[in-house]
């Protein structure tokens, strides 16, 4: 049999922190070669593991006029299924010229966060515009929970199926040997932007001087933070800023609790992987995330006000921690990248034959 030539519209390169991005390289690396011809774009150094797999083609994009030639290549390639597919130019003029002839590639867009985007204070109405003139026209949606399927079907009347954000549970280990802090340690790992409300770590910060707080992250509100966290004499919190898979991967280790007040979601992945790591995480309930079993595995607040309340519970309980977070390391698994990736790779070899199936006369 002939491998499922499959082109992925994200960029392959190494230490590259965009969750979308990430994401796809998790998928690639797990996909059969033997299966799957995959295709996807690079910048500058490719990620090992993708550049270290059989039946992939790098495609090296210029510094200048990428989305010329990443539009040639959806126009031009020989690929069965278009996976991944970004909300940009060169999506949108592909998806409007694919309508003046019988063009045989499957399109697959992905919807990672709730679709009331009139909500995202910080998401530009360009941006949503360019969105639902790209994502919402592939042939078949997949949203990463439930949530998010029934938020895409009540904004849209839009259909689309279920597979989840995933995590490496191989590489997302806890520590349970580490010494013991002498003071709790609370962690958020996010961009610094409105949705996430990282100014509510802050608050959380002011309140429990008995713990100490660290954001991991970049984004507009750096500044911001830095400011508050001068003027109120915070000396609990520290902002590392962004930091790589490696660093990532100790600041849960090292940390007691996972704190994410963010209120504008689908399926975080770093809930999934602070669960992995044996961490109880306390989210809001807004977005009903699967990757948090509440009360068992950690807590899903309804309110600003039961963040900090079940946030107490914690700190005050070192036993409770444990339990939460041994449970939180068990479900994590999951949804491990390589459960995920096999239900892709199902997916492909699907679509995949739908298409042969359409054009076979």
């Amino acid at each position: 049999m002939r491998p499922i030539r499959i082109l992925v519209d994200s960029f392959a390169d190494e230490g590259l922190l965009n969750a979308q991005m990430g994401n796809a390289r998790e998928i690639i690396r797990r996909l059969d070669p033997e299966v799957f011809h995959v295709s996807t774009f690079v910048l500058g150094k490719p990620d090992p593991h993708i550049a270290a797999r059989k039946n992939t083609r790098l495609i090296q994009l210029p510094r200048r006029r990428q989305t010329v030639r990443i539009l040639s290549e959806f126009l031009l390639g020989t690929h069965q299924v278009l996976f991944y597919l970004k909300s940009s130019p060169s999506s949108r003029w592909y998806l409007g010229f694919r309508k003046k002839w019988p063009d045989r590639r499957v399109t697959v867009g992905t919807i990672e966060s709730q679709c009331n985007l009139d909500q995202a204070v910080d998401l530009a109405p360009e941006a949503r515009r360019l969105w639902e003139q790209t994502i919402l026209r592939c042939d078949h949606l997949y949203s990463n929970s439930a949530y998010v399927q029934r938020s895409l079907l009540r904004e849209y009347g839009m259909h689309s199926e279920v597979i989840p954000t995933g995590a490496d549970t191989q590489f997302f280990t806890p520590d349970w040997e580490r010494a013991r802090n002498a003071r709790p340690l609370v962690l958020f790992v996010g961009s610094l932007r409105s949705r996430k409300h990282p100014e509510q770590v802050l608050v959380a910060a002011k309140r429990f001087p008995q713990a100490d707080f660290r954001l991991v992250g970049e984004g507009l509100m750096r500044a911001e933070l830095e400011a508050q966290i001068a003027r109120q004499g915070l000396r609990n919190v520290v902002l590392p800023g962004p930091l790589g898979a490696e660093q990532l991967r100790k600041e849960y280790c090292r940390a007691d609790v996972f704190f994410f007040p963010s209120t504008f979601e689908g399926s975080p992945k770093v809930i999934v992987e602070a669960a992995a790591c044996g961490l109880p995480v306390i989210c809001r309930d807004c977005y009903s995330v699967e990757t948090v079993i509440h009360g068992h595995t950690g807590y899903q607040a309804a309110s600003e006000e039961e963040l900090y309340s079940y946030l107490k519970v914690l700190l005050d309980n070192e036993e409770l921690r444990r339990d939460m977070g041994r449970a939180g390391r068990a479900h994590s698994q999951n949804f491990d990248w390589d459960v995920i990736a096999e239900q892709w790779a199902s997916t492909f070899v699907e679509l995949a034959g739908v298409q042969t199936l359409r054009y076979a006369s």
